[in-house]
């Protein structure tokens, strides 16, 4: 009996040695894009100067510099996947999209669902006022509504200071946060320090300033997780990038300052 179980056991091992050897080894995204010889890059062409529509309707901004600069480089087609804050990590997720080049900070709460390369680039969030407006600290914004964009890092932030006891107002894209603010439906946003410069270049009757800071972001390229490969070679890509000065160059080019000393190559 137990010299039966033993080439019972031989049998059963070898046929799944044949069935795993049969089986061709599973492709990754990287070998998927790769054969495509396409990258889709989700990209919000709704936040200036980061990702806008030129007057010929053609997508500028420094994400979408970023990814042009990419594709180049890989020798790929790119194909750029609109998106807002709120839809960036389920476009990875579900496959609509192969990456996320698209203001997004590293939080641990999304590096639980998606991988990050290393940082890119970085932005200053700020609550940001009417320059009239006296706020210098939380108790200024009593009785006063902050627009903020629905699933960002500001919304999330904002969110989570239940002690601060603050009004907010949610928007669905970054967009619409600023024609809020434009229009005057708010006098307050929680968002980048350069949206918040954008509002009073569409309005100069209102002008905005940033009168409470929240944080200093790393941006990165976000993707979906368990894709080893991919992430090693956009690690490669952005430091290589940033040795040579051209992602610094970049986002001098639309937002009119440097990255940080360690980011300049």
């Amino acid at each position: 009996m137990i010299g039966n179980r033993k080439i019972w056991s031989s049998a059963v091992a070898a046929c799944c040695l044949v069935v795993l050897a049969d089986r061709p080894a599973q492709a990754d995204l990287l070998d998927d894009i790769t054969q495509a010889k396409k990258i889709r890059i989700s990209t919000d062409l709704a936040i200036p100067p980061s990702g806008m529509m030129d007057s010929s309707m053609k997508p500028t901004g420094s994400d979408v510099e970023v990814a042009q600069l990419l594709a180049k480089d890989w020798g790929l087609e790119l194909e750029f996947i609109q998106t807002t804050g709120a839809t960036r990590i389920p476009n990875v997720q579900t496959g609509k999209t192969d990456i996320i080049i698209s203001t997004l900070s590293v939080t641990p709460e999304r590096a639980k669902v998606i991988d990050f390369s290393k940082k890119y680039a970085t932005l200053q969030s700020d609550i940001g006022c009417l320059k009239s407006l006296n706020v210098k600290d939380w108790p200024d914004l009593k009785d006063k509504t902050v627009g903020v964009s629905r699933g960002t890092t500001q919304d999330t932030m904002l969110s989570n200071m239940k002690d601060k006891e603050l009004k907010i107002a949610r928007y669905d894209d970054d967009a619409t946060g600023v024609t809020a603010a434009v229009s005057g439906q708010v006098d307050c946003v929680g968002s980048s320090a350069t949206i918040i410069n954008q509002i009073g270049v569409k309005n100069p009757a209102r002008i905005f300033e940033s009168k409470i800071p929240l944080a200093s972001f790393e941006l990165a390229i976000g993707l979906k997780k368990g894709e080893p490969r991919l992430l090693e070679k956009l690690n490669a890509w952005i430091t290589e990038n940033v040795k040579n000065g051209k992602l610094n160059a970049i986002y001098k080019k639309f937002h009119g300052v440097e990255l940080p000393p360690d980011m300049r190559g």
